[in-house]
């Protein structure tokens, strides 16, 4: 009977044990959390800023639809802006393909680059991209004073920027949508005000 007591009051001990060490890690997930939290798109502070309505665009694209960036309208337009010798470019495509599936219901995606027609013409053909439309404008570029890619730029349907920057993968994409959700310029905006307010509690 004596041998039963002692197991009994190690089984209870082992669980008080493990119960502890569950909320330890968990303490110490949440503060991994906070060290590597999420990166959203990386916003350059030139061109249009977030907030800001942009100049309106009458382009046709390669494929001879016309194409309006700016105008209001009743759905959403996500410019993305890319170019067939980036390799960064070509890794996002099937994500930038699955992310406007997703978000069909809303929002439009335009891809946008200069340069060699013919060059942006096998590009499509080879990715595949021609549910796209796909217009080539330097005055576009450079009115978001796009210097890198591939770059995004998420616009309302009033012609407003609501998020943008520099995309690398699916998280920092589905950032922009995020930033939009929640009101703010960027995630990172909204990380920090957030560990602001829980460093000065």
């Amino acid at each position: 009977m004596d041998g039963l007591v002692v197991a009994f009051a190690l089984l209870w001990v082992l669980v008080i044990a493990l119960t502890i060490a569950v909320f330890a890690l968990a303490r110490q997930v949440g503060i991994l959390f906070e060290r590597i939290a999420p990166m959203g798109a990386l916003i350059t502070d030139s061109g249009p800023t977030v907030g800001e309505e942009v100049s309106r665009f009458d382009l046709t694209a390669l494929d001879g639809r016309a194409v309006t960036v700016g105008a209001a309208g009743a759905r959403s337009q996500l410019l993305f802006f890319v170019s067939p010798t980036c390799p960064v470019c070509k890794k996002l495509l099937p994500i930038l393909s699955s992310v406007a599936t997703a978000e069909s219901a809303w929002l439009d995606v335009v891809l946008a680059g200069d340069g060699d027609t013919a060059a942006h013409q096998a590009f499509v053909a080879r990715r595949r991209l021609e549910k796209f439309p796909f217009v080539l404008s330097r005055e576009l570029g450079m009115a978001f004073r796009v210097s890198r890619l591939p770059y995004a730029a998420l616009i309302d349907g009033s012609g407003t920027v609501r998020a943008k920057g520099l995309i690398n993968n699916r998280e920092q994409l589905e950032s922009l949508f995020n930033a939009r959700d929640l009101g703010v310029a960027s995630v990172q905006s909204y990380l920090d005000v957030a560990r602001t307010a829980h460093q000065s509690r």
